[in-house]
């Protein structure tokens, strides 16, 4: 049985992090900074980053750190779950980008720092489908349910259903997938904003799921994976509190669910006692990033599910 959390992720220092014009059409998270000057807004994104590092270590999260190039201009490279993922047969995929700007983050040097501790089997590539304006980006697109073999997707521009098709047959996953939009009418660009799947329970956006059948049957899937559904609102949606990510720690025998203090502070008070029942939430500071990246820490972070060397 494959395992569904992980003890380690990779992070990417954003030393080039800054607004990125090119992503901000159909991410409704993103707003434009106004007063603050690059250098401030550079400072704060690296306090916020390495403070969250810090955080993750000192509950006993293993935490392989990045460094990009000084040549290198990546804006969104802070986001390093999107271009790729890892799985517990030992392979290594990476995506196809909707952004043109972010499919430079494509890094064989992180692969490389991967592979320096943990044993890679197997390489697919799915980025040549770029050509055709096909994409699938990564844990952004795709929800697993590990242990179920179950990918969840919410379509978008982002999120194709024949790279879907293909994925799945690759990796014998099914596939559910749906429509989701937010509390503006807007399409969800990436699935891991409304929904998120730990060990015992999934976090989701039911109610942005336009079509009642489909949301219907999610609901469904979810359960018959064993998983305790907990809903979330519209409104805690756009708080990033459906960007969390369950983590493990072995040498506190622990469950963590990481999210951001701005969704921390949406959940209401039965939320977080029934959260509690499953894991112990590790609120996080990122103002700065959620706010001008429009990403929150679900998305800083690609867990390793490969074994040691």
């Amino acid at each position: 049985m494959s395992q569904q959390v992980s003890n380690t992720v990779l992070m990417v220092r954003p030393n080039h992090f800054r607004f990125n014009e090119d992503t901000a059409g159909d991410n409704a998270f993103q707003q434009e900074p106004s007063n603050d000057s690059g250098v401030v807004i550079h400072q704060k994104v690296l306090e916020e980053f390495d403070n969250m590092v810090r955080l993750l270590r000192r509950v006993g999260i293993h935490v392989l750190v990045f460094e990009e190039e000084d040549e290198k201009s990546n804006p969104d490279s802070i986001f390093p779950n999107n271009w790729f993922s890892t799985h517990n047969d030992g392979s290594l995929i990476t995506y196809p980008m909707y952004p043109e700007s972010r499919r430079n983050e494509r890094n064989e040097d992180v692969i490389n720092l991967i592979s320096e501790q943990f044993q890679i089997d197997q390489r697919y590539s799915f980025e040549q489908y770029e050509d055709d304006n096909q994409f699938l980006e990564g844990t952004g697109s795709m929800i697993f349910d590990r242990r179920d073999k179950v990918v969840y997707a919410s379509l978008s521009q982002r999120t194709h259903i024949q790279l879907l098709d293909k994925f799945c047959l690759l990796k014998n996953y099914e596939k559910v997938t749906f429509d989701a939009v937010d509390q503006r009418g807007q399409v969800i660009y990436h699935t891991n904003v409304m929904m998120s799947i730990g060990s015992q329970m999934a976090i989701v956006g039911l109610d942005s799921i336009t079509d009642p059948k489909q949301r219907k049957f999610v609901l469904k899937r979810l359960n018959q994976g064993g998983k305790s559904v907990i809903e979330i609102s519209q409104d805690q949606i756009d708080q990033f509190a459906g960007n969390m990510l369950q983590l493990y720690s072995i040498e506190k025998d622990k469950h963590y669910l990481v999210m951001s203090e701005t969704a921390k502070k949406s959940l209401t008070a039965p939320q977080i006692k029934r959260i509690n029942d499953y894991a112990t939430i590790l609120p996080i500071p990122i103002p700065t990033i959620e706010k001008i990246g429009g990403g929150s820490v679900r998305c800083m972070m690609a867990e390793i599910f490969l074994n040691k060397k």
